[in-house]
This record gives structure tokens, sequence and C-alpha cells, in this order.
């Protein structure tokens, strides 16, 4: 088993049992003490989790993932001016994804009133908005993460590999230019990689918050990014920069829309 792969199950404890002790974890993946207090060392670096004698316990206030539910209103008027321009790129006929996120949220209500258009997402809130419109919904199967409304893990991943689009519109939690795009959670992140895997064309959509910060968890970097949609608060060094890699970058007002 890979490190990844042992700390997201880690993780997956905590979650269910709020503590963990390093000689069970040791038993339980068959490695070294040491491999165990490395990983748990590098988990809490994250903010993932506090580690006490012996072990760690769960961590969730420092965890810097907010909920889909803290993350509605942030940033609205950006969300609302990327989502437009994302709508725009959504020709008759094509097949595209929406990753889980409040950006992508806001794309789907966008959506609702164009037909002959098909929408693959592993979020269940926005299939439950387009359930009302004309568009035709496919919802990934997984395990749901409730913070997020999101499903993840193998189910999904497995169901990605059989699939192709034309578009997806890829949620991050942070932009780099050195360490890529990265998500606080590692299921989150393996989902988005299978994503990426079934996409013609990559489309990031983030706001401007979302810059100069790495999270625990690597999707990618920016040479899997075709274009990237973000308001104009985000730093111009930054994108041009980008630009200078071929990719296409485009900058919303967030001015239009309020």
């Amino acid at each position: 088993m890979f490190a990844e792969e042992r700390k997201r199950k880690i993780l997956e404890i905590l979650e269910k049992e709020q503590a963990v002790k390093v000689l069970d974890l040791s038993a339980l993946f068959q490695v070294s003490e040491a491999t165990i207090r490395r990983d748990l060392q590098e988990l809490e670096e994250a903010g993932l989790l506090k580690r006490t004698h012996g072990g760690a316990v769960s961590n969730q206030t420092t965890s810097f993932e907010p909920s889909i539910t803290e993350k509605k209103d942030q940033y609205y008027a950006e969300k609302l001016a990327i989502a437009n321009l994302a709508v725009e790129l959504i020709q008759e006929g094509e097949t595209v994804m929406l990753d889980a996120g409040s950006t992508t949220l806001q794309i789907a209500l966008l959506l609702k009133q164009k037909k002959n258009i098909t929408v693959v997402t592993n979020a269940i809130n926005i299939a439950w908005e387009l359930s009302t419109g004309n568009i035709e919904v496919i919802l990934l199967g997984g395990n749901l993460r409730q913070r997020t409304l999101s499903l993840v893990g193998p189910i999904t991943e497995n169901t990605l590999s059989g699939l192709h689009v034309d578009k997806f519109f890829l949620a991050t939690n942070g932009l780099d230019l050195k360490k890529g795009l990265t998500t606080p959670n590692l299921n989150e992140a393996q989902t988005k990689k299978a994503m990426l895997n079934s996409a013609k064309e990559v489309i990031a959509v983030a706001d401007h918050s979302k810059f100069g910060r790495v999270a625990f968890s690597h999707i990618c970097h920016f040479d899997r990014v075709d274009c990237l949609i973000t308001d104009r608060g985000a730093p111009a060094q930054v994108l041009h920069a980008l630009r200078r890699q071929g990719i296409k970058v485009l900058v919303a007002d967030a001015g239009d829309d309020n």
C-alpha cells in the first residue's frame, strides 16, 4: 500500500472513531511503528489531526476544508461571474462534467435553462438542482462525503474509467504555480484525478481567494489544465505566468453581476 493511500485510510478511521493508536495502525497496515509515526506527523503538519502520546485524535477544526454550506455565500459575486463565463464555453450537444463545489453549483444553476446538454457530476446537490431542468443528468455513484456533498472513492473512479466527456469544470481549494492544484481531502483528490482522465478539455474554476494556497492533497499540475476561469482579484503575475505556459485564462468581472 502506498503512503498516500495509507494516510487516506488513517483519516477515514479517524472520521469514524475520533482516535487512533500507533500500535493498532502498525498491525493493520503491516508497517513499522516508525512509518506510522511519520504518517501521523505529516497529517498533523497538514492540519488534519493532532498527535497524542501513542497515537492521534481527530482535529476537524483545523482541517481547513469548509463545508459546502460555509462556502455558499463566500465570494458569491465572483463565483457567479465565473459561472457566467463558464456557461458561455458550453456548446449545444456537449457532454460536460461538473465537479463538486460552490462555483460549479453556480454553473449548474445557470445551465438549468439550456437544452440538449448532458451533465455528469459527482455532486448530489448539483444533480438535484438540474433535476428540474431540461438537461440529461448522470450522477456518479460512490461514497458520500457529507461535508462537500460529493461522491468519491473506488466506485466513482471505476465508473469514470468508462466515461468520456467534452469539458470538465474542475473545482479546487488551492492554486500555486509550483504545487499546482490541491484539495484538503485525499479521497476528493483521487476522484478529481479520475475525472481529469475522462475529459477532453479541463477547465479550472476558482475565485481569487484560492491563489497562493496549498492544501494537503495534490490534484494535478497546471500542464493538465487547458483553461482557467477566475476573477479580477487574482494576482496578475500568476495569470501572466499561466498564459506563458499556454493556458487560456479568462477573467470575470464580478461588478457585472452586482
